[in-house]
């Protein structure tokens, strides 16, 4: 199907969106922050996306595009930078608000420090590898910082990012072929460790940590400075 890759960039921030206009949440009232964030962290990221891109550690099937493209990426794929990160820091936002306990305070610091150390480890293991390396590596370091920064919001950003992965199954799934004959998006093994859930690279789930993460973090900086 044609332009499938734009209609999953509009379902996936179709409900965030309308919802923003909540009145508890009222996430409209941080785009101020957030939209700056979420610029700082494309950035960052469709440069890597370019080089990964041109290196065919990943690419993008034709059949399911528009046919746009800038610096190589489908004008889907810069799309996805946008939604994406707007969805899943609007779970995080209404977690805050209604989640009233801090259920992860006396865990997530552990859990960062060891989930930390294992992506080093593995991302050193297998540094042929570069989208498990660079990812792993990268992801490791950004959340060691934020441990050892001890970011209040850290705990409630673990919270919101273990309640991500279920959309995160459906929306990876859609791009890498659960339910189409072919990947929207295709990887090449020999570039990660080739364990897929379903049929989603595990790295996917360390890139969507690490988008997540940087996107709050950035977030949250601008709330205090601004």
């Amino acid at each position: 199907m044609n332009n499938l890759y734009l209609y999953i960039d509009l379902l996936t921030i179709s409900g965030p969106f309308l919802l923003s206009f909540d009145k508890r949440v009222a996430f409209y009232k941080q785009w101020k922050y957030l939209f700056p964030a979420i610029l700082l962290m494309a950035v960052v990221f469709i440069a890597k996306d370019v080089i990964f891109a041109a290196s065919e550690i990943w690419g993008f099937n034709d059949t399911y595009l528009v046919g746009i493209r800038m610096l190589g990426l489908p004008i889907e794929e810069w799309s996805f930078f946008l939604v994406v990160p707007y969805a899943i820091v609007f779970i995080y936002a209404c977690l805050v608000v209604y989640v009233k306990k801090d259920i992860l305070a006396s865990i997530h610091r552990p859990f960062f420090v060891v989930l930390s150390v294992l992506l080093i480890v593995v991302g050193m293991i297998y540094y042929d590898r570069l989208y498990t390396s660079v990812i792993f590596i990268l992801t490791a370091l950004l959340l060691l910082y934020n441990v050892y920064k001890k970011q209040p919001w850290l705990s409630y950003f673990l919270l919101a990012y273990l309640v991500s992965l279920i959309p995160f199954l459906i929306v990876n799934g859609a791009l890498t072929g659960y339910f189409t004959p072919e990947p929207i998006v295709w990887y090449d093994d020999s570039q990660n460790l080739g364990i897929r859930i379903l049929t989603i690279p595990i790295e996917d789930s360390i890139y969507s940590l690490m988008m997540m993460l940087m996107t709050v973090q950035l977030m949250e900086w601008f709330k205090k400075k601004y």
